[in-house]
């Protein structure tokens, strides 16, 4: 659906919140709510909420990750596994 055809006023979504939810859920689709002629709030399917949460998630990861590795903070993965490798084995021995 476009997203001009998901805008809603909030007296609109008062009237037919039931109904909103509803097709959100069904269709995976999102509201736009406005108030006073302006954009305010999104109305959002919670699978699709959480889904772009953990991909915004991952986007943080390699946007630090990226940091780390212009800046030379690497390490290959043997020596990273060979830290691992020797955290647990003194954990072990204590």
């Amino acid at each position: 659906m476009p997203l001009q055809d998901a805008i809603r006023p909030i007296s609109y979504v008062k009237a037919h919140a039931a109904e909103l939810i509803r097709d959100i859920a069904r269709n995976r689709s999102i509201v736009v709510i406005t108030q006073n002629g302006e954009a305010k709030a999104v109305l959002q399917d919670i699978g699709e909420f959480e889904r772009t949460r953990e991909s915004m998630a991952l986007l943080k990861i390699l946007a630090l990750s990226r940091k780390d590795l212009e800046a030379g903070r690497v390490v290959t993965a043997a020596k990273a596994f060979g830290r691992v490798r020797e955290k647990i084995r003194r954990r072990r021995q204590s």
